[in-house]
């Protein structure tokens, strides 16, 4: 189990990204949340097994009209409290 905060930067609003992180981590066994920020870009916190929470970031980015240009990641601690994923 891992938590990675991710920034994302492009085409990121406004095209459903939040919807799809949410049910993607859902289908994926993920928590965390997801929020837009004044800068046009995505902030996410994802917890789960390393390979789903890939996939969860592959399921987003080919959603129409999505286009990642830039992420910046790291790894933070899990917060072994958490349940489910939600969107601010």
């Amino acid at each position: 189990m891992t938590r990675r905060h991710i920034i994302f930067y492009g085409w990121v609003q406004g095209v459903g990204f939040r919807y799809r992180a949410r049910h993607a981590a859902q289908m994926y066994s993920c928590t965390g949340w997801c929020r837009n920020e004044w800068d046009g870009s995505v902030v996410m916190e994802i917890q789960g097994e390393p390979e789903n929470i890939d996939r969860v970031i592959l399921a987003v980015e080919r959603g129409t009209y999505v286009r990642i240009e830039n992420m910046d990641s790291r790894t933070i601690p899990v917060d072994p409290e958490e349940r489910g994923f939600r969107t601010e």
